[in-house]
């Protein structure tokens, strides 16, 4: 009788530890917030002027190489 009993906590334990439900929404919240902030950030980096600048610069020399 006892060694059931044990058997049925433990078999309950395990599927509470394994459970993940409602998990994934908040994993997928976090991922999309992260996401977007990563995405804010690289906007405002790459639309910054020292950027462009440099982008124009290396794009300038690249076609004015004399081979």
């Amino acid at each position: 009788m006892m060694d059931t009993v044990i058997r049925r906590i433990r078999a309950r334990m395990t599927l509470l530890a394994v459970d993940e439900s409602g998990m994934s929404t908040v994993e997928y919240a976090i991922g999309t917030i992260a996401a977007a902030a990563f995405g804010a950030i690289l906007y405002s980096v790459v639309t910054g002027d020292s950027i462009v600048s440099a982008l124009t610069n290396l794009i300038g020399r690249a076609l004015t190489t004399n081979v």
